[in-house]
């Protein structure tokens, strides 16, 4: 079989990938993107059920005003015109609720508002919240790149401040309980831990919303469609289904992927896109030494999650433009220890924005963690578009408890929200691990830790020199952490600061 040869091979084509293959495709470079399963995107896929579109990953993005940093890669890309996005509400983008009381508490989109809506809530406590605030914003300043400027390092320039535990910090501030638990709301949004979770990983992540906040209109796959016609106009190549079994090293240089049906894939460049484990597993050269295989295998993953999509009977239940964290009491922390007689112990929801409904929500998702040892029953057994195992009845048995267990919960803030359902389709860490392509189901790959924050790191460059990484990974997760990321991966192939000058030069324009 007849080989095809490019300057850049890039191994999956979620946002990472993609986004590698845009910048480099644009400097002139051949680039093929190999994607294992059908659909292309990884989180930004979406999927349709009762003529509702769900997203599977990304149900808000922020940084996309103007001036900010995703909406100048986008506008120095060409396409961010084109996206179609629902801002949320300005005053409490996210609401925190806890479960038997009446008041809900918000976070809203401009660091000025932020601080006077919480205080407004918390009116003893404006010295902690203005001290909140005053850290997260110094933290941001540290990570030149995440604001598309150059500094002394493209990552950080304090690296003591990587030691630093967000919930420690959170818990100086103030004695206030609910006051905790409402700054500590945003580990959801990178599945928080307590005792490692580091505070630089909260602040890069808040800030990004408080920045701005969007929901994608008619589902977040709007994104992957348009960087891969980017791609393809500039003739390289985004193939589906090709699977990646072995990565070939031969003279210290990587030559080639060979695929599962047995195509050979050579490149001068490869770049991997999932998570570094598998990547490691096609990989048998030496040049990989045994230590750095086993502390990569011996990195925690975040935690997984059961997501429950909803689909609502028409005209009956209102559209949230915010949204909503619900809590069975004030610590924030601990939904992710749960236990089976708690769970869910909080949930998240999102509705789902869509051109044809504004006032009313055509579908919903609710999220609520659950860890991938519940699937060691059914771990063998695969769900994708080229393959599909029975699960058996116990597993949609398992399926139904949980989404039953979740809508009682559900109900204590949406009394009638059974009622309002026409139907609904519960997913699994399983599924999480099958479409998306995350390691063991989790939702934002390898867990920062704070107590050792060098060994969770994934550095760009390998020890193969012709090889590097990028995704959600390197540092952090999420459209923007995955964007800053890729400038990353491709400032080793352009040049350092190379990229950054480009983008902020098509802003002036």
């Amino acid at each position: 079989m007849q080989s095809e040869m490019y300057d850049v091979v890039i191994v999956g084509s979620g946002l990472g990938g993609l986004l590698c293959a845009n910048f480099l495709s644009n400097e002139g470079y051949s680039v093929c993107v190999l994607e294992k399963n059908r659909q292309l995107g990884g989180s930004l896929q979406t999927f349709v059920r009762d003529r509702c579109i769900f997203d599977t990953g990304v149900h808000y993005v922020g940084g996309l005003e103007k001036g900010q940093a995703l909406h100048k890669i986008f506008t120095y890309l060409g396409f961010m015109h084109k996206l179609k996005l629902q801002p949320l509400n300005e005053e409490g983008f996210d609401r925190t609720y806890f479960e038997g009381e009446e008041k809900f508490y918000v976070q809203s989109i401009g660091y000025d508002r932020f601080v006077k809506n919480l205080i407004a809530d918390f009116p003893n406590e404006a010295l902690a919240i203005n001290t909140y605030v005053d850290t997260i914003q110094h933290i941001v300043k540290q990570f030149p790149l995440y604001n598309l400027e150059h500094g002394a390092s493209d990552f950080i320039s304090d690296m003591p401040m990587l030691s630093i535990n967000a919930a420690q910090f959170i818990n100086t501030l103030t004695q206030d309980l609910r006051l905790r638990a409402v700054l500590a709301t945003p580990n959801v949004l990178y599945a928080g831990e307590a005792d490692k979770s580091p505070l630089y990983m909260h602040a890069l992540v808040i800030n990004t919303y408080i920045l701005s906040s969007h929901r994608f209109v008619d589902g977040s796959s709007q994104l992957e469609r348009l960087i891969t016609k980017n791609i393809r106009n500039n003739k390289s190549k985004v193939i589906n289904r090709a699977k990646v079994v072995k990565l070939e090293v031969e003279d210290e240089q990587m030559t080639k992927a060979i695929l599962q049906d047995g195509r050979e894939i050579e490149g001068k460049l490869f770049i991997s896109a999932i998570h570094p484990s598998p990547t490691l597993d096609m990989i048998s050269s030496n040049m990989i030494r045994k230590s750095y295989r086993n502390r990569i295998k011996s990195l925690e993953n975040t935690a997984s999650c059961f997501i429950l999509n909803l689909v609502f009977k028409k005209n009956t239940f209102p559209y949230k433009d915010h949204n909503i964290y619900h809590m069975s009491g004030h610590d924030a922390w601990g939904a992710i220890n749960y236990t089976q007689e708690n769970w869910p112990h909080s949930f998240a929801f999102y509705c789902c924005a869509h051109s044809k409904a504004t006032e009313y929500a055509e579908n919903g998702i609710a999220i609520a963690y659950m860890r991938y040892d519940e699937m060691k029953e059914w771990e063998n057994t695969y769900n994708t578009t080229s393959e599909e195992d029975d699960r058996g009845e116990a597993y949609q048995k398992f399926k139904v408890e949980k989404a039953e267990k979740l809508l009682d919960r559900m109900e204590k803030l949406f009394p009638n929200i059974r009622e309002q359902l026409h139907s609904y389709y519960a997913s699994t860490p399983l599924t999480y691990r099958d479409y998306i392509g995350t390691h063991d189901g989790s939702l934002y790959g390898i867990l920062k830790d704070c107590n050792d924050p060098i060994k969770s790191f994934v550095a760009v460059k390998t020890k193969i020199p012709n090889l590097l990484m990028t995704g959600q990974n390197l540092h952090t997760h999420g459209v923007y952490g995955v964007a800053i990321a890729a400038i990353k991966t491709c400032s080793e192939i352009l040049g350092h600061g190379y990229l950054i000058d480009k983008i902020q030069l098509a802003n002036e324009e």
